[in-house]
């Protein structure tokens, strides 16, 4: 009887002891992630309502208070159209009667730890050392701030938009690919492609077009009879598709047309060389890895490197195709601009992730290892660089523009008093491309002094860019605030009242006999009489 017991015994205490370390794993994982998390909030900074942040706090607070926007509600809301970010932010203000303010700070934190938990997801399924997959987080938190080329995006944005939750769904969607092309994780590789490729589709249809297309690269090369002209006629494809939705896309309007130039990001040409430089650097360094994770030495070592070598060469492939595509079909003298709406290079945002997961992991395992102080130094030193470049971006506002603070920016501050002294139903001008004036740091006026502004030249044009109903008001907005500092009153009330435009914000420079309610160091506030 004891000869039959005592296995028994053992199996149980390897049980428990399996059960005990993997408890031990998580815990370390969800530490990591999470200090993690407030490593990337302190470098990045956060400002709600800057650039895009903006554009999607306006939407959801129009669907908090319908009252709001009565002049400009079509810009307000175009962010809901295609996605669900604005309904489920208001829903959970609503459900919880938690203020706003703080529902974009808690999701921007959840958003950042969900990014970083799916970044580490992707690394353990790349690297089989605890030292790799660490190397890969850190370095994303680090990074979060890098520009991705020719796009006007970040990584990971410093406020809450629906690519905060598309990219961590992104992620996620491509771990999904890299289980089903394993036997014994096949089906359940399938159901979380399907469920995080899903709420991608839901947050940023675009984003969710572009992971589409790279999980299907990827697991073209993953399968066992991957070959190489499949990857090869996949991107051929991709480009007869796009060459023949452009021969067939309706013709544009002028004003759309007018809305597309103001784009320079989607045109090649009018890049600058370091952006170009950007664009090709993280394609040399994925086929670096797709050489180096293919030399003798990888394989013997590491059985992941059978998964990196797929990833990257996938990855690299879709992301020259994009630049192909971009090239012939997204030019300033197209015949129409379809393409460039769809905004090809995107795809570079998973070019960049897939390259700073790699470099991490490379570093973490290789230069950094187990040494405290070596990542003490590493983290120092390459998140130092990082927040000072987060500093320029915002220069006159507060790195964590938090709710609870009063905000030093003087912009903010006379949006702040305009939100709460004059009618939600005034509609206001502005200078068209306000939002590059000295001090301005991109806050958004529409979202701060929740008030109707007349279309602005750089974020409202973004908008009519991609939506051509909203073009024509964007040209007739732009035409009336463009060099609104400049001219004399007599213009100015020329130029607005037949718009109903009621209140006027001026730089302090400006010269004007108008009542001016209020005036700080920037900004004065004045009522067109």
């Amino acid at each position: 009887m004891g000869v039959l017991v005592a296995p028994v015994e053992v199996r149980r205490e390897s049980t428990l002891a399996r059960l005990a370390r993997r408890s031990s794993e998580r815990s370390i994982v969800f530490a990591l992630v999470s200090a993690a998390t407030v490593l990337a909030v302190a470098i990045a900074g956060y400002h709600p309502y800057a650039e895009d942040g903006g554009i999607y706090a306006a939407s959801v607070m129009r669907l908090l208070n319908t009252h709001l926007y009565p002049h400009d509600a079509a810009f307000a809301v175009e962010p809901s159209r295609w996605s669900l970010f604005a309904p489920a932010i208001a829903g959970l203000v609503r459900a919880t009667h938690i203020p706003l303010a703080w529902m974009l700070l808690l999701q921007h934190v959840v958003s950042i730890w969900a990014t970083l938990f799916a970044v580490w997801m992707l690394a353990a399924r790349c690297f089989a050392r605890t030292e790799a997959r660490a190397g890969a987080v850190l370095l994303m938190a680090c990074w979060f701030g890098l520009p991705v080329a020719g796009t006007a995006l970040y990584v990971m944005d410093p406020y809450l938009t629906a690519r905060s939750f598309a990219v961590p769904a992104m992620l996620v969607t491509i771990c999904g690919t890299l289980d089903a092309a394993r036997q014994s994780t096949h089906s359940r590789g399938w159901a979380l492609w399907t469920i995080a490729l899903a709420v991608c589709a839901v947050m940023h249809p675009l984003t969710a077009i572009y992971t589409v297309i790279a999980t299907t690269a990827i697991h073209l090369q993953m399968r066992r009879a991957a070959k190489a002209w499949q990857l090869i006629a996949l991107c051929a494809l991709l480009i007869a598709a796009a060459t023949c939705a452009s021969f067939f896309a309706p013709t544009e309007s002028a004003e759309f047309v007018r809305a597309a130039l103001s784009r320079s990001y989607w045109f090649l040409s009018r890049w600058r060389w370091y952006e170009v430089v950007g664009l090709f650097a993280p394609l040399m360094i994925l086929s670096a890895s797709v050489w180096f994770s293919g030399t003798g030495l990888a394989q013997a070592n590491d059985d992941t490197a059978r998964v990196r070598r797929p990833l990257a060469l996938a990855i690299a492939t879709v992301g020259a195709t994009a630049c192909v595509v971009a090239v012939l079909l997204s030019r300033g003298d197209a015949a129409t601009y379809l393409i460039a709406r769809l905004q090809p290079l995107r795809i570079f945002q998973i070019v960049y992730i897939a390259m700073i997961i790699l470099l991490g992991a490379w570093f973490g395992e290789y230069a950094l290892k187990k040494s405290a102080w070596r990542w003490t130094a590493a983290v120092a030193l390459l998140g130092s660089a990082m927040f000072a470049a987060a500093r320029a971006e915002y220069p006159s506002s507060d790195h964590l523009e938090l709710p609870w603070a009063t905000p030093k920016n003087a912009w903010v501050q006379a949006f702040d008093w305009t939100r709460d002294n004059t009618a939600k139903d005034a509609l206001f001008a502005m200078d068209a491309d306000y939002i590059h004036a000295a001090g301005e740091d991109a806050q958004d006026f529409r979202a701060i002094a929740q008030r109707s502004v007349l279309p602005d030249f750089s974020k409202d044009g973004g908008e009519a860019s991609i939506a051509p109903d909203l073009a024509e008001a964007w040209v007739q907005g732009v035409a009336a605030q463009t060099g609104l500092n400049a001219i004399s009153d007599s213009e100015r009330t020329a130029r607005l009242k037949p718009l109903g435009v009621v209140w006027v914000v001026l730089n302090v420079p400006a010269k004007t006999e108008f009542d001016c309610p209020y005036v700080n160091v920037a900004v004065r506030i004045c009522r067109i009489p």
